[in-house]
């Protein structure tokens, strides 16, 4: 389904995101930049990112490589944006496996919290600063259907979504007051680059009949860049602290 930009929604503006190589995030970096936006687009691999900016010609992307759960490469993302944002994107994620909780090692649990989690709170943290002393600014961080159900995933990326729904209610509630937004997108299954086999038999049989009769159509990136982009707007000024569920109908049922 092609989703058009709407032209001007972000002239004059720096926007910030994150896992911007792939996926949701591509879709959402380009369609900001396709909106005025200057783009601060970061991801782990580089030839992501040059795939990104050989499709990206005339548009204002800057790119920064770089493993977003390290503070160094936050801290280069906040250099290229010159130490201001407005509009902060914060898509990226890894998967778990799909282990259950008897079944999941420590270095997959640390490696999904970091990322999924710690990497949001991070950047979240260097871009408010700035927005406090600006007096506006918008965030929205990805969650998942995972993050409104214990059926979707395995136990680390679950307990981390449930967690960026948290982090998100609290930043929205102690900096709403300070003009910034701050809300979540909860997208169920969407055609990626995410790499998401079952590493166990036992979740396999569990969560397969329960995905099998209730996970909807698979929606694009691009369906998923119109809900965040419309999140990150002043389309949006009145809302803070939701969560967006744009699953297709799946958290109806």
């Amino acid at each position: 389904m092609a989703m058009e930009a709407i032209s001007g929604r972000f002239i004059d503006k720096t926007a910030v995101v994150t896992g911007a190589g792939s996926g949701i995030g591509r879709a959402t970096a380009t369609r900001l930049a396709k909106e005025g936006a200057r783009v601060i687009a970061t991801h782990v691999s580089a030839e992501r990112l040059k795939d990104l900016m050989d499709h990206s010609e005339g548009l204002d992307i800057v790119t920064v490589t770089g493993d977003v759960s390290a503070q160094a490469t936050v801290d280069a993302v906040l250099d290229a944006a010159k130490g201001h944002v407005d509009a902060l994107a914060n898509v990226a994620g890894i998967m778990d496996g799909f282990l259950p909780p008897a079944e999941i090692d420590d270095a997959t649990w640390q490696r999904v919290m970091d990322v999924n989690v710690t990497a949001l709170m991070r950047m979240t943290r260097a871009v408010l600063p700035g927005m406090v002393r600006a007096g506006h600014g918008s965030i929205v961080n990805v969650a998942s259907e995972a993050a409104l159900r214990g059926s979707a995933a395995g136990a680390a990326y679950t307990t981390s979504k449930h967690a960026v729904i948290g982090f998100t209610k609290s930043t929205a509630f102690f900096y709403t007051p300070n003009g910034i937004r701050c809300n979540a997108v909860a997208p169920g299954g969407v055609a990626t680059n995410i790499e998401a086999p079952f590493r166990s038999q036992f979740a396999g049989e569990r969560l397969g009949p329960f995905m099998q009769v209730n996970v909807p159509p698979i929606a694009s990136a691009e369906e998923l860049a119109a809900a965040i982009t419309w999140l990150l707007s002043d389309d949006s000024s009145n809302v803070s602290g939701a969560v967006l569920a744009s699953d297709g109908g799946w958290a109806a049922i």
